[in-house]
């Protein structure tokens, strides 16, 4: 008898009832020396992430020094009153944590993250950082020459050069929108170690900063490890300070970025909109995604599958400063690339798809494809503890309340085929877009004339 033959065969497993799902909700407190902290249980997750958000915006860095806020978001890791850069590199090694920082409009933000057994120790190293960094003369010119090296390469990528290019149509030439979020070449030489140190010594304090917290705290004294870190970081109160509003020209007009040669055009389209604080943000989420958010949206179904023009679009609202008052807003565009010789027809048809979607709208099954896909795979999104803080810490950094992305799903859920129809067509009107394209001005700038989807002008690469 073969062995197969003697193998006994079971009934397959049939699956469970399936268990709701909602975004973790945060306790809230915060710490003498007035530290906002948010921290959430997520039995299992034994590597906790914190986030720390600073009240230190792009828009308060001092004229001709753009791009200080990131120098100093680097060199909170290159040294303290206790740790010289390496050996902080080293002790956190030791308890096997990483430490990242970067600066955005909204403010500074640094993100830790730490198996629970060492989240003691990386605790305290995160509170040197900010209590006593050393912003030592040495590692800020490095810090310097590390981020002049950057800027030639990021001129040199298209979509980074598209981007850059957008904001400086779309905003203010005094306003800090305009101009790139990691500064200048000319105005990041400016910056010496005297210049972060101000510039912290202004705006990094705890009364104006929040902590989350996201892991397995289970047997963890979370309070008795943030007094005896992050509680002994002091700093004086602060006022608020006033925010502009953020405006915008979307007068609709096309930009090239002439690059000789060019095989492929890099398409940005975009425009501001309505930030999280509108009521309108569900159904323009759920919109803009039917629209060009997945491989099976109306943009890819036109452009990548019909016509072999690109590889893929993309539609997309990112928000760029939210605030309760209304002067918050958010980028809506539309992103890609095609080749050089079908720049004219590929623009001439995601024209056609805009139109279409107005004079039409959203069908039924593209809205339930579009709820079912942002909504369905949250609980697969969030299985992370940094996924979970990094969301919270949004949340906080756009004076959001804190069950926002728990409510944003029930919304996206019930919001209808025609609401998301008209956010979306709201959000891309075609003659209120500002078209960047990154290619070869000799081969597009006749054809895209043609189109008549605004005025054309060509700038050069630098």
């Amino acid at each position: 008898m073969t062995e197969l033959a003697t193998m006994e065969f079971h009934a397959q497993p049939q699956a469970g009832e399936p268990k709701p799902w909602a975004f973790p909700a945060p306790e809230r407190g915060s710490l003498d020396n007035g530290l906002t902290v948010l921290r959430c249980h997520r039995p299992g997750q034994q590597v906790v992430a914190v986030e720390v958000l600073l009240d230190a915006p792009l828009d308060a860095e001092p004229a001709g020094l753009d791009g200080v806020a990131t120098i100093m978001a680097r060199a909170f890791s290159e040294g303290t009153d206790k740790h010289s850069a390496e050996d902080f590199a080293a002790e956190l090694e030791r308890c096997g944590a990483t430490l990242d920082a970067h600066a955005d409009h909204p403010g500074v933000r640094l993100s830790l993250e730490v198996p629970a057994s060492r989240l003691g120790k990386a605790l305290g190293l995160l509170a040197d950082a900010l209590r006593a960094p050393a912003f030592a003369d040495g590692e800020v010119e490095r810090l310097v020459r590390n981020r002049l090296d950057e800027i030639p390469h990021e001129l040199a990528n298209p979509s980074r050069r598209a981007a850059k290019e957008l904001s400086k149509e779309l905003f203010p030439a005094d306003a800090r929108m305009s101009r790139p979020r990691q500064g200048t070449e000319e105005t990041v030489e400016a910056i010496d170690a005297a210049a972060v140190r101000a510039f912290y010594e202004r705006h990094v304090r705890p009364a104006t900063a929040t902590a989350v917290v996201v892991g397995d705290l289970t047997g963890v004294d979370l309070d008795a490890l943030l007094g005896d870190t992050l509680g002994a970081w002091t700093g004086s109160a602060a006022e608020p300070r006033p925010v502009p509003p953020v405006t915008a020209d979307d007068r609709g007009r096309v930009v090239i970025v002439d690059r000789p040669g060019a095989v492929q055009t890099q398409l940005l389209i975009g425009r501001t909109g309505a930030d999280r604080h509108d009521r309108v943000w569900p159904a323009q989420v759920l919109g803009t995604y039917c629209l060009g958010g997945t491989l099976t949206s109306r943009l890819d179904r036109v452009l990548r599958e019909e016509k072999g023009y690109t590889y893929g679009v993309r539609a997309f609202g990112q928000v760029l400063r939210s605030a309760p008052d209304g002067t918050g807003a958010a980028m809506l565009a539309i992103s890609g690339s095609v080749d050089t010789p079908n720049t004219g027809p590929a623009l001439e048809d995601l024209w056609t798809v805009l139109r279409k979607l107005a004079a039409e709208g959203l069908t039924d099954a593209e809205r339930d494809v579009a709820v079912q896909n942002l909504v369905g795979v949250a609980p697969l999104k969030y299985e992370t503890a940094a996924a979970v803080a990094s969301t919270l810490a949004d949340q906080v950094e756009q004076h959001l309340p804190d069950d926002f992305q728990a409510t944003l799903y029930r919304q996206l859920a019930a919001t209808g085929t025609v609401e998301a129809t008209a956010a979306v067509v709201n959000a891309f009107p075609v003659d209120r877009l500002v078209t960047v394209l990154v290619g070869d001005a000799a081969q597009i700038k006749e054809p895209v004339e043609a189109l008549g989807i605004g005025e054309v002008t060509v700038v050069a690469a630098e």
